[in-house]
């Protein structure tokens, strides 16, 4: 959102929630990963629907927040520039465990199609809109499922096809989370137009506002810092 408007703090709160859930999960990974603890303190059923709840509202309110942008395609090169450099690094021998199509290539690709198709999304009728981005949320996530394109999943895998051999540290494709941005871009339109309940625009928090604003910084810089952390530790402890 720009500075120019005046910040609503119940959504910077819910990215902010977002965000320190994202940290608390990179860190159980690092601890399985280097430290060797149970797989289970990562991956179980509770932690892995939690997982995808608060990653789609992570998702959610960054097509939100595309109703506050200037210019969602200048945001969305530089998220996807961003994206790229850490494709780059963690594709290097020493950390070989790549991300090649994680949240913020999804958000970079989803600002960037917003900002060349908004007036198309903008013509539907409102009423009808998240009828349609859900139908589509779920036909997609299903055609994905249930179809084997072979060997061209090799090329596809930004938009869900997984291939053999597939790996990504870190991995939301375009299909079905595109749908997810829409809703939120859609949500983001009522917002803008003061039309939910003031309780909503006056909200305020301690904390979870202001790390919410800083979401792109925390999200670049979060797993460097959580992986020196907990590498450090281990060889403290193992001396």
């Amino acid at each position: 959102m720009t500075e120019k408007k005046k910040r609503i703090d119940a959504i910077d709160a819910a990215r902010g929630l977002a965000l320190v859930l994202m940290v608390i999960h990179h860190f159980l990974i690092d601890l399985v990963k280097l430290c060797g603890a149970p797989w289970w303190i990562f991956s179980n059923p509770l932690f892995d629907l939690l997982h995808y709840i608060f990653a789609g509202l992570f998702i959610f309110l960054a097509g939100l927040c595309c109703r506050f942008s200037r210019s969602n395609l200048k945001r969305g090169l530089i998220a996807y520039g961003i994206a790229m450099v850490m494709t780059v690094v963690t594709s290097l021998p020493i950390i070989n465990d790549p991300i090649r199509f994680g949240v913020l290539h999804l958000l970079g690709f989803c600002m960037i199609f917003f900002a060349l198709t908004h007036k198309a999304w903008d013509a539907i009728p409102r009423f009808l809109a998240p009828i349609l981005y859900i139908a589509l949320l779920v036909g997609s996530a299903l055609l994905i499922h249930y179809t084997d394109i072979g060997s061209a999943a090799r090329w596809l895998f930004p938009f869900g096809w997984m291939y053999p051999g597939f790996y990504s540290a870190d991995w939301f494709p375009i299909f079905p989370w595109l749908f997810v941005f829409l809703l939120g871009a859609w949500a983001g339109l009522y917002v803008v137009e003061h039309k939910l309940p003031e309780r909503f625009y006056t909200f305020t928090c301690p904390i979870l506002p202001q790390i919410g604003r800083k979401s792109l910084l925390i999200y670049v810089l979060h797993q460097p810092i959580l992986y020196g952390l907990v590498y450090g530790a281990k060889l403290i402890f193992k001396s």
